[in-house]
């Protein structure tokens, strides 16, 4: 739950530019240490982003998959018609940093000749997601900009969860299992988080961590979740975070980017960008390609818009 890369050594350095640090889900995973290298010509990813939330059952149903591409696209181009300042999280309104941070993703993913699925609007739907768990065949690259979600435990807020019932997306707010108090939001979500039922025959468009611990992704060598606090989850014993991270971990991904709290938009699809770019471009290491990025947005930026993603192995 820390962000210690991010915490003052003196006046002028954190102490992620002082060490490498390498953050394990676990000590056993210190008898594994290699590490992740682009191998650009063999991936394969599949990128969400640009999702759109408000529910509307005709626009799910004849949703088709439309690839993002360098020049522009209709989604894109709605985000750059509607820059306002957004989180992700809190809630689920249209972010327009993550059609552009998902265009941006494909069109360098694809600059180094990986197979790239692009998922956007109503097309980014649960339906959509969990058709990508098949095993050996899971995309190596999993990327999804969205908004996140992590409730804390109900019997530690008992006067807030109360009136939970009464509340949208009550029924997630008060489970006693972690792994349905944390999800990532998917289209047409809003219904259901709204009104607490899905529409008839399709998923209700929130993705818990709990169904994705029972999705296969053992294929997959790294999940980016870029959303608000996609790395927390409740702390138990000496089992690590039960959250999104023990659940994307359960399925089988390797390495997981994810968040500590509420980021911001544009900032992060700043640092996406750069950390594609370091990775897959110029062909440094996963941990180091996350480092330079986070110390070039450190330049520009103080600790909350940068410092809140991390590596776990």
């Amino acid at each position: 739950r820390v962000a210690f890369g991010a915490i003052r050594v003196d006046s002028t350095q954190y102490l992620g530019d002082r060490y490498n640090l390498i953050q394990l889900g676990s000590t056993r995973e210190l008898l594994f240490r290699d590490t992740l290298q682009a191998n650009p010509h063999t991936y394969h990813a599949a990128i969400f982003g640009g999702i759109r939330y408000e529910a509307d059952s005709t626009a799910l149903a004849s949703a088709r998959r439309d690839s993002l591409s360098a020049d522009g696209d209709t989604w894109a181009e709605y985000a750059l018609r509607h820059q306002e300042r957004a989180q992700r999280g809190n809630t689920w309104t249209y972010l327009p940093g993550t059609a552009i941070e998902a265009e941006s993703v494909s069109a360098g993913l694809r600059k180094q000749h990986l197979r790239t699925d692009t998922y956007t609007g109503f097309a980014a739907s649960e339906e959509a997601f969990k058709s990508l768990a098949t095993g050996k065949t899971s995309p190596d690259i999993l990327h999804i900009a969205t908004h996140g979600f992590f409730f804390p435990d109900p019997k530690d807020t008992l006067k807030r969860s109360a009136f939970a019932f009464g509340e949208q997306g009550g029924a997630f707010k008060i489970a006693g299992d972690p792994l349905v108090r944390s999800g990532l939001i998917l289209a047409g979500a809003n219904h259901a988080w709204q009104t607490g039922y899905p529409y008839a025959g399709r998923e209700d468009g929130i993705l818990t961590a709990y169904e994705i611990a029972h999705l296969d992704l053992s294929n997959t060598k790294l999940a980016v979740l870029s959303a608000c606090e996609t790395g927390l989850g409740d702390i138990v014993g000496s089992e690590g975070v039960y959250g999104l991270q023990r659940a994307f971990r359960i399925a089988g991904v390797q390495y997981l980017l994810m968040s500590l709290w509420k980021v911001p938009d544009e900032q992060t699809a700043q640092l996406m960008r750069l950390f594609y770019r370091y990775w897959l471009d110029e062909g440094q290491d996963i941990r180091q390609a996350l480092r330079q990025a986070q110390q070039d947005m450190a330049k520009k930026y103080p600790p909350e818009y940068w410092a809140g993603f991390v590596l776990v192995e």
